[in-house]
């Protein structure tokens, strides 16, 4: 059984930094994509950062250089470092799965809530 679970969120003021993490169990991450996604009250969700099999990073216009998104292998998690966090950047932010040839699938984390107050 695949599962995904996301910590790290919380409270911060604008400015302020934030590290998600997502642990996973049942699969192997390291050659699979993996992406970071939020969704915003009364919004779709959207797709924040995502990291290919091989390294390689892709970001939402609106977090591109103030969010990296990184992989530990050998402790199996992803992470989305968050700096310079503005109010709109609040949601509850989620981890997805995808295969290793690149497409999405409907694993998802719990989420984490992400709060930035002005």
């Amino acid at each position: 059984q695949v599962t995904l679970v996301e910590s790290g969120g919380g409270l911060v003021q604008a400015g302020g930094s934030l590290r998600l993490s997502c642990v996973a169990s049942g699969s192997t991450l390291s050659i699979r994509r993996m992406g970071w996604y939020r969704q915003a009250p009364g919004k779709q969700r959207e797709l924040v950062a995502s990291i290919s099999s091989g390294g390689s990073a892709n970001y939402a216009d609106s977090v591109k250089d103030r969010f990296t998104i990184s992989r530990d292998n050998a402790k199996n998690t992803v992470y989305l470092q968050m700096n310079n966090l503005k109010p709109e950047d609040t949601a509850v932010y989620y981890c997805r799965r995808g295969t290793p040839t690149g497409i999405w699938t409907d694993y998802w984390g719990q989420g984490t809530q992400v709060t930035v107050s002005s």
